[in-house]
């Protein structure tokens, strides 16, 4: 029964077999400072200076600004997640995005589902603690959005 199942593809391989894999908290958040840097900064200077003119066009239109920003910064995460399961920092630290069922890249829709409910987390700074609160070290949109960050 079980060559049946692996042969089709059906096998689910749990998520309790690769706890040990988990990323850590420190190397998660090392890795979203890189991120920052590589994907954010560009995109706030474009934002800032290109289509505002200025910090302060930016201050005056704040909620169009942050649009602006997050909507590309979203775009590209999700791209890169979806294409090699790393952004530019996961790959600086070797870190990879996976589904929690398969163990494969996630489907765009459970990575757009990440992104929002990240944004939500980092908003309200609550899931932020999950990590440090929980044996698997999951943050609240990992678990919202069925995936897991393994180093390789």
């Amino acid at each position: 029964m079980r060559w049946r199942e692996t042969k089709k593809g059906g096998l689910k391989v749990p998520i309790q077999r690769s706890i040990d894999r988990i990323a850590p908290f420190s190397k998660r958040a090392k890795a979203f400072i890189v991120d920052s840097f590589m994907l954010l900064m560009p995109i706030l200077y474009i934002v800032f200076y290109l289509v505002f003119g200025s910090r302060e066009g930016f201050a005056q239109h704040w909620v169009l600004g942050w649009l602006l920003v997050l909507a590309p910064y979203g775009f590209v995460t999700t791209l890169f997640f979806y294409t090699k399961a790393q952004t530019p920092g996961f790959k600086a630290y070797d870190i990879e995005l996976k589904d929690t069922q398969t163990l494969r890249t996630p489907s765009i829709v459970m990575l757009l589902i990440r992104y929002f409910s990240a944004l939500l987390t980092i908003a309200t700074l609550i899931g932020l603690l999950f990590p440090l609160l929980r044996k698997d070290r999951r943050t609240l949109y990992d678990l919202l959005s069925r995936s897991v960050p393994l180093c390789k």
